[in-house]
Formats: structure tokens, C-alpha cells, sequence
């Protein structure tokens, strides 16, 4: 008797070890993947852009966030309306950029789009902190929605190629003053999410 119940509990752990085992490789596959692919387009998004960020004002992180930076090409104080120079170089960024990321190397890879307007902290006008935050929330938000805008209307073979997954992935988001860079508050970033980030983000919890 004693022998057959230590035979069950004897199998009942080792195929405990094996699902636990199994649950871990699926893991390192998952992370993996996660690592490789961003390492990847960030070497692709590197190689298709070093040049341009020097005049564009513009830089490229390791999460493959890009952000532009030069607040006297992007927009007036205060203001979202879109410089003309900086309608000049989203003209020739973002069609390059939606062919690289949506490739067939990483289209499925891609959760999300965002393109993120940035503020100060500050308003001229306003004393109060609720007051400065509430419009500075307002006016990046309108600074993200007029360059999806313009960049989901642009004129151009890829782009109209590309308006249904556009309109599916691409989003733009207001962060006023919740990611301040001194000297680079008036920015915009464009960001990606990958799919597999959620689940390397469940594996560390």
C-alpha cells in the first residue's frame, strides 16, 4: 500500500518537474524573442537614420523610441500647430520608418504605434499647478494628434499603402510634463510596443 502511494506522488512530482521545466523554455523562447527582435530593429532603424538625426534634431534610444527634440523646428511656444520644417522631415521620415516597421520582419511583432507630445512644465499665463497641468496635458495631446494627422495624410505610395494598419496600431498620446528632459520639453517621440513585451513583463512578475 505504502509503496504504490509513494510510486503515485513519485510520478505526481516528476510530472510536476517536467510541466515546470517546459514552463520555464517557453519562457526563455518568449524573452528571446523579445530581445532579439528589438535588438534587431534597432539596428535596422540605426542604419536607415544616423545620418538624418543630426539635422533633424532627432535621436534614437535602445527602446527604439525616436524622439525629435529641436523645439524651434517642431512647434512655436505654446503652440501645435506643425513648423514647415518640420512638415519638410516628417515627409521623408515617416514612410521610411512605417516600410521598416512594417516589414515582414517585424509587422507581426507590433502591438502598438505612438507618436507622444512632450511639454514643459510651465505656462505663462497660469499660477496654478492644476491649471499648468491641465493645459499642458491639452496642448500635447494636440501636438500628438495634428503629427499623426499629418503623417497618417501624407501623400505618399507607402503610407496610403499602409492606412488600414495605420489606422489599426497608430496612436498619439499626451504626456505634458510627465517625462521632462531639460531643454527638450517642446518634443515629440514616436514609439513602439511590441507584443512580446507583455509577456516578458508577466515572466518578471
Amino acid at each position: 500500500m505504502m509503496a504504490g502511494l509513494m510510486l503515485i506522488f513519485l510520478f505526481i512530482a516528476v510530472s510536476f518537474m517536467i510541466e515546470i521545466e517546459a514552463e520555464k523554455e517557453t519562457m526563455k523562447d518568449i524573452a528571446s524573442s523579445y530581445r532579439d527582435t528589438k535588438a534587431d530593429l534597432n539596428e535596422i532603424l540605426y542604419s536607415e537614420f544616423e545620418k538624418d538625426l543630426p539635422l533633424w534634431g532627432a535621436s534614437i534610444s535602445k527602446d527604439n523610441s525616436i524622439s525629435f527634440d529641436a523645439p524651434n523646428i517642431l512647434f512655436a511656444v505654446n503652440k501645435s500647430d506643425i513648423n514647415e520644417k518640420f512638415k519638410v522631415i516628417l515627409q521623408d521620415f515617416f514612410p521610411r520608418y512605417i516600410k521598416i516597421i512594417n516589414s515582414s520582419e517585424f509587422k507581426d511583432n507590433i502591438k502598438e504605434l505612438r507618436v507622444e507630445g512632450h511639454t514643459s512644465n510651465t505656462w505663462n499665463t497660469s499660477s496654478s499647478p492644476q491649471e499648468i497641468y491641465l493645459k499642458n496635458m491639452l496642448l500635447s495631446q494636440l501636438r500628438a494628434y495634428k503629427v499623426l494627422s499629418y503623417c497618417y495624410s501624407l501623400d505618399d505610395a507607402t503610407i496610403i499603402q499602409n492606412r488600414l494598419w495605420l489606422e489599426k496600431f497608430f496612436r498619439a498620446n499626451g504626456m505634458a510634463y510627465a517625462q521632462l528632459k531639460k531643454e527638450k520639453t517642446r518634443r515629440v517621440t514616436f514609439t513602439i510596443e511590441l507584443n512580446s513585451e507583455n509577456a516578458v513583463f508577466q515572466i518578471l512578475e
